[in-house]
């Protein structure tokens, strides 16, 4: 079997209520969706996070089609070593998404062509669903209440939530806000996307760890792990790496400055399904759990990262996933809206590859949201150029 053409297909998905973190805003989401065809008529298809721009994942697509056309689908450990190596990609970061959607939709012929789901091909069923947080959109304390009692009615055990905002009182009245809105039981994930010096960290974590804290996500720099770990020293939550931990590398590394308790991880900003695998066997081997990121995914990528999770002893806590702020999906009968999850839990698809198929008549109206209106979907928010000049914030 041979791979004969690559095919992609930017959409622009609405958001229920948007994303709002630290420095920016989004209305929705971007992703290019990937159909890879073959000579035996299997086709496989992938998906990348428009990261940093769609532009740039479909020109990497676009070099990377000498690098992968007329290759075996199969050989995918050669096929991923070509690109990273012959082709150079492995040097820049910004072409990770675009290669993981290659590598994605690889893994999707080869359980096609095998019969079976892609959970059997990475260790098979260590569970049946994985769990996923609520992702509360940051708001006024009010609307914060309300996304939580969506929550609860939905059975998430995991609410997520940013801060980071100019005022540190709007923070706090955020967190409490939600921990009473779900009650005392319900987990609560706060991500402040880098905004605070180490000592503002300090300061805000303590003012927030009465309100019972699983996780503080990225709280000062990532690019600092010295700061990381001088944090950690300080506070009595648990700090969670994340843009301090996009590759394997950078997980190595920050396992070796002791910054950090649980390490995220993410296929398509280390460029496949088999380096998740890989990065969760990293943090088992330190004793430390992993978390699954996500930059915005439709069905097809959530579908791909549940499969290696599933099979993935380590991953304990829910994983971020961006049902509780799409308005629709791509996909046939999953992803999508919480509704389609089982309370808090995506099922791991059974059928064969990644056990997804795409809806061609929503694809087809997304498709044409991008091409009308794709600029408004992407990353970034002219409100915050004038607001925030710095990072950190405080």
């Amino acid at each position: 079997m041979r791979i004969t053409k690559l095919h992609a297909t930017p959409v622009a998905v609405p958001f229920r209520a948007d994303e709002v973190w630290a420095f920016g805003r989004r209305r929705g989401l971007i992703s290019v969706l990937l159909e890879v065809e073959t000579d035996e008529g299997v086709v496989g298809i992938g998906e990348a996070a428009a990261y940093p721009s769609a532009d740039i994942v479909l020109a990497v697509l676009r070099g990377l089609e000498p690098l992968v056309i007329g290759e075996d689908p199969f050989a995918i450990e050669r096929l991923v070593r070509r690109i990273d190596l012959v082709g150079t990609w492995h040097h820049v970061r910004a072409s990770s998404p675009a290669i993981a959607a290659v590598e994605m939709a690889c893994w999707d012929i080869v359980g096609k062509a095998c019969g079976q789901p892609l959970v059997n091909l990475f260790g098979g069923r260590f569970r049946d669903e994985v769990e996923s947080f609520y992702y509360v959109a940051a708001g006024t304390p009010d609307a914060v209440a309300t996304e939580a009692a969506l929550a609860t009615k939905h059975g998430f055990a995991t609410c997520y939530l940013k801060v980071g905002s100019d005022d540190p009182h709007t923070d706090i009245a955020r967190v409490e806000a939600l921990r009473d809105g779900v009650g005392s039981d319900a987990k609560l994930r706060i991500d402040a996307n880098e905004a605070w010096s180490p000592g503002e960290a300090v300061r805000m974590i303590r003012s927030l760890e009465r309100f019972d804290l699983e996780l503080m996500e990225q709280p000062v720099s990532g690019r600092c792990l010295d700061e990381m770990a001088y944090v950690r020293g300080r506070v009595g939550v648990p700090l969670l790496a994340n843009e301090a931990s996009w590759t394997r590398h950078d997980q190595l590394a920050v396992i070796r400055a002791g910054a950090a308790d649980v390490l995220s991880a993410d296929n398509q900003m280390d460029g496949g399904l088999l380096n998740l695998k890989r990065s969760a066997g990293i943090a088992e081997a330190a004793g430390l759990t992993v978390v699954k990121h996500s930059l915005g995914e439709l069905g097809v990528a959530l579908a791909a990262a549940t499969h290696v999770i599933a099979a993935t002893p380590n991953f304990r806590h829910a994983n971020q996933a961006y049902g509780a702020l799409l308005a629709d999906d791509v996909t046939v009968g999953f992803g999508g809206g919480v509704a389609t999850y089982r309370n808090g839990h995506v099922p791991v698809p059974s059928a064969p590859g990644l056990g997804v198929e795409l809806d061609p008549t929503r694809v087809e109206r997304y498709a044409e949201l991008y091409r009308t209106d794709g600029a408004a979907f992407a990353f970034g928010d002219p409100d915050a150029l004038s607001a925030s000049h710095a990072l950190p914030k405080r």
